[in-house]
């Protein structure tokens, strides 16, 4: 039987290597981008390099709550199960509380919470039904260590760890899986013109891997979190 993973923002860094992985695996892809041209670059080459893979996308902004909505409404219309969920939508907006911009906080919650938030609950109800399903929620060291300069961002991936905590105590008895990722500092685009070298990062790759990893546990068992950090310790 064909499986499905969705992962929001799919297109860069992390996203992007977890479906790589699932489709190496056989798994039909859905996701979606802000950019409509990343998005069918990302269709040409997953369905060229994985045959047995599918790519369904969609242009979104999760920040916006109708983007999301039409979102949803396209992959509902797909009527095929969600089997993965990865929410991995996310931003980084450098800035201390005290000094930020007014509107740092509702962006960041808007776009690193809210999203996953709605999104789960558009799907998670079918998995309760069917017995089955594994849920990530794209956390990071930032929602269990705070830090200068980190300001709305680590509140809002606080939160989102939060979040996914409380997933996991409402759905162990329905036979859905939560996991929590938590990834240091990895080689991804926010870190773009940083002058420090590659191996002092996570790579994108290596998060995927341990994403499958858990995913391919038997359903006896859940890995909750997934904390994952430079070898050389955090930046």
């Amino acid at each position: 039987m064909q499986q499905y993973i969705l992962v929001t923002g799919g297109t860069k860094g992390i996203g992007r290597a977890i479906i790589e992985q699932f489709a190496k695996e056989g798994f039909h892809i859905i996701t979606c981008s802000r950019n409509g041209s990343d998005l069918q670059k990302l269709k040409l080459e997953i369905e060229q390099n994985y045959t047995f893979s599918k790519v369904f996308c969609q242009e979104a902004d999760l920040s916006d709550r109708s983007s999301l909505n039409q979102f949803v409404k396209y992959v509902q219309g797909l009527k095929v199960p969600v089997d993965v969920l990865v929410n991995n939508s996310g931003l980084f907006i450098p800035g201390k509380v005290t000094e930020e911009d007014d509107e740092a906080l509702p962006f960041m919650i808007n776009t690193n919470l809210y999203s996953a938030y709605y999104i789960t609950r558009a799907f998670v109800k079918n998995m309760i039904s069917r017995r089955s399903g594994h849920i990530f929620n794209m956390c990071s060291t930032a929602s269990i260590t705070a830090y200068t300069n980190g300001g709305s961002y680590c509140i809002s991936k606080f939160a989102m760890y939060g979040m996914s905590k409380v997933l996991r105590e409402e759905l162990k008895e329905h036979k859905v899986r939560v996991t929590s990722v938590l990834p240091g500092a990895t080689l991804t685009a926010s870190w773009e013109g940083v002058d420090l070298p590659p191996e002092r990062f996570v790579k994108p790759e290596d998060v995927a891997m341990a994403v499958w990893n858990a995913y391919s546990l038997s359903e006896n068992s859940v890995v909750e979190e997934l904390l994952i950090r430079p070898q050389l310790g955090d930046l």
